[in-house]
């Protein structure tokens, strides 16, 4: 299948409060702090479980699309998703055919990688990413550029998505992503993540976790960071 949940975004409104309650619930290492985020007119921090990663971000200038979404949500909430596939070409041809628009995109020699619009794709962003090599992630940070590694134990283990029409979004999500399509329930099965659809309006609302023992619950707004079944 060649496609993982490799990044979860978390966006709040205080950064710092946000990342220390992350980090309380669960057992994370010290964050990377990206300068390149500044470009979307945002702050962010991120932190590697297994070869995954979570990442809060929080605007820290005016007319941010992380701003709007804050007042959409009325809080903190679920911000994007990311996957990494193994054929981004032909994902991003893929969208391209359903009229997708691309908000973002940067191609480097160890990362490219695609922003998707919310408004096409259904529930939050999605951003298309290729590292290389296959086990290295530009976004982690310095250690993790063209570098294979692995942080504290654990691994993104799915997420749920509200949105209007579950069926139609999975199916939508299925044909760019390159995976199978809904088998009756609107549920799409990655590489060891498994991806819900619900109806509702909140988009991201849960980030699933396998997490070590010891792990707890915790929720920024309308999204919850859940360890364990």
């Amino acid at each position: 299948m060649g496609v993982r949940l490799r990044q979860a975004v978390i966006v709040a409104a205080e950064l710092e409060p946000a990342l220390e309650r992350l980090r309380g619930a669960m057992t994370l290492g010290e964050p990377f702090r990206d300068p390149g985020v500044g470009e979307f007119g945002l702050d962010n921090a991120v932190c590697a479980l297994g070869d995954t990663f979570l990442e809060i971000v929080s605007p820290i200038a005016d007319g941010t699309a992380a701003g709007r979404h804050l007042r959409r949500l009325g809080g903190d909430g679920g911000y994007m998703l990311i996957f990494q596939l193994d054929d981004l070409a032909a994902a991003r041809e893929r969208a391209a055919a359903l009229g997708v628009r691309t908000v973002w995109q940067i191609d480097l020699p160890d990362m490219a990688g695609t922003h998707l619009h919310p408004g096409d794709m259904g529930g939050t962003i999605v951003s298309l990413d290729r590292p290389e090599p296959a086990g290295a992630w530009r976004w982690g940070g310095p250690d993790w550029t063209a570098r294979v590694g692995q942080g504290p134990p654990g691994v993104l283990a799915g997420a749920v998505v509200e949105v209007a029409d579950p069926a139609a979004v999975a199916e939508r999500w299925a044909t760019v992503l390159g995976v199978p399509g809904p088998d009756g329930e609107p549920t799409l099965q990655l590489d060891g993540a498994t991806l819900r659809f619900a109806p509702g309006e909140r988009g991201l609302v849960e980030i699933d976790l396998d997490a070590p023992s010891g792990a707890e619950i915790v929720s920024f707004g309308s999204v919850t960071v859940r360890p364990g079944p």
